[in-house]
């Protein structure tokens, strides 16, 4: 308990999954948390769920894709709290109909990505860092994703957004590190969020299984746990990095599943 102990934290997306995780943790480590998010309503739940339990949050609405609405996120936090040493830039959409291989791709999708996935943390950076400077330092947080570094059959645009948020996590932690801003990234693989569980079958998810190094899938809270590492002072001299969390399904040789199965086929015999 009390490991982020007084550090005021927004959370964009929070409403749930992972952004719930990070926003909750938080929570319960003593940070004050702002919960920001599209879907409002379920925002100002899980903020009163973190309040019956005897955190400090309140929830907002947030457009990810609006330069002021993402301004006025910031506003309300140091409004509320009188400052923003934690902003978790989590927000972030996925479309499998429409962001597809590069010949197919509806551009409209390319521009609605890269503004929601990438713009919505350079522009949340841009506003919360002069408040972070006045409170002597701060730590930003960005979702990024394994797709950042592997490529994909299709989510052409959703791989390039998160590619950009590692590059820019780099770049404002160069820019501000002399202010003791940090800036880190997280870099989610296959995550069971409900979402994920909804709408997975589970031979895919068997597929996912048969290429980590772990025998286990990742839970929202394992997203969560290291953001409030990097939220806390326990990470005070790592910035500009992104942590990858994502069972070491993409450390090894691709064929090692395949090869793994063909052996013990072969000793069977």
């Amino acid at each position: 308990m009390g490991r982020v102990q007084g550090k005021v934290a927004l959370v964009t997306g929070g409403a749930s999954g992972i952004g719930l995780s990070a926003a909750t943790l938080l929570a319960k480590e003593g940070a004050k948390v702002v919960i920001a998010d599209f879907n409002v309503e379920g925002a100002k739940q899980a903020a009163e769920e973190i309040n019956k339990q005897g955190g400090e949050a309140v929830g907002i609405f947030l457009n990810a894709g609006e330069e002021q609405s993402i301004k006025d996120a910031v506003d309300f936090t140091v409004e509320q709290f009188g400052t923003i040493t934690v902003l978790y830039n989590n927000v972030g959409l996925t479309n499998l109909q429409k962001d597809l291989d590069v010949v197919n791709i509806d551009l409209d999708e390319w521009d609605r990505l890269m503004d929601v996935n990438a713009k919505s943390v350079l522009i949340g950076s841009r506003y919360a860092i002069p408040h972070m400077q006045k409170a002597g330092g701060g730590s930003i947080i960005n979702t990024a994703s394994m797709a950042g570094f592997a490529s994909d059959a299709v989510r052409s645009a959703y791989g390039a957004s998160k590619a950009a948020v590692v590059n820019l996590t780099m770049y404002i932690a160069t820019q501000y590190g002399k202010d003791k801003i940090r800036c880190n990234a997280v870099a989610p693989g296959l995550i069971l969020t409900p979402a994920a569980k909804r709408n997975m079958p589970e031979e895919v998810l068997d597929i996912f299984g048969k290429y980590n190094a772990l025998p286990y899938h990742g839970e929202a809270d394992d997203i969560g746990h290291t953001v409030v590492f990097l939220a806390s002072d326990e990470s005070k001299f790592i910035t500009g990095q992104t942590i990858q969390v994502e069972g070491g399904h993409y450390i090894g040789n691709p064929s090692i599943a395949d090869f793994q199965a063909y052996m013990a086929q072969v000793q069977s015999k």
